[in-house]
């Protein structure tokens, strides 16, 4: 191999080390931005334009065009379930940078039929709105 080569060699091995010296000690590098708390009416407010959306026959991947930007993650809905109506049980609670939501939902899902359950939502304001629904339910 030719000098130039080495040098080169050497140098993108050094700059790889470097990176995973950056990668496995988190600590040292830039601070990570935590996110705020979450804005309990802004969350509401959020969670009900969004089912009241599916219930019109919208689409979860539309609310990622809107302004403000909403990234919505419902398996049911996005498996094609629709909405017949829905209640939110409560205020919520807060729990960290969330907006912990109970809703009562009935949709109808091919080939079960009308399912009427109590769901949850978590619903976050910051950096960005997100809607999501437990996975265990």
């Amino acid at each position: 191999m030719n000098p130039r080569t080495v040098t080169k060699v050497l140098r993108a091995l050094m700059a790889t080390a470097g990176l995973i010296l950056l990668l496995a000690f988190p600590g040292c590098g830039p601070r990570q931005r935590t996110a705020a708390a979450v804005d309990p009416d802004e969350a509401r407010r959020t969670l009900e334009a969004v089912l009241s959306d599916w219930k019109e026959g919208g689409s979860p991947e539309t609310w990622q065009q809107r302004t403000p930007q909403v990234v919505v993650q419902d398996f049911d809905w996005a498996s094609g379930a629709k909405l017949k109506s829905f209640e939110l049980l409560g205020p919520g609670d807060i729990r960290d940078a969330n907006l912990i939501c109970k809703v009562k939902i009935v949709a109808e899902q091919p080939p079960r039929g009308e399912v009427q359950r109590t769901v949850t939502y978590v619903v976050g304001t910051d950096p960005v709105l997100t809607v999501f629904r437990d996975s265990l339910q």
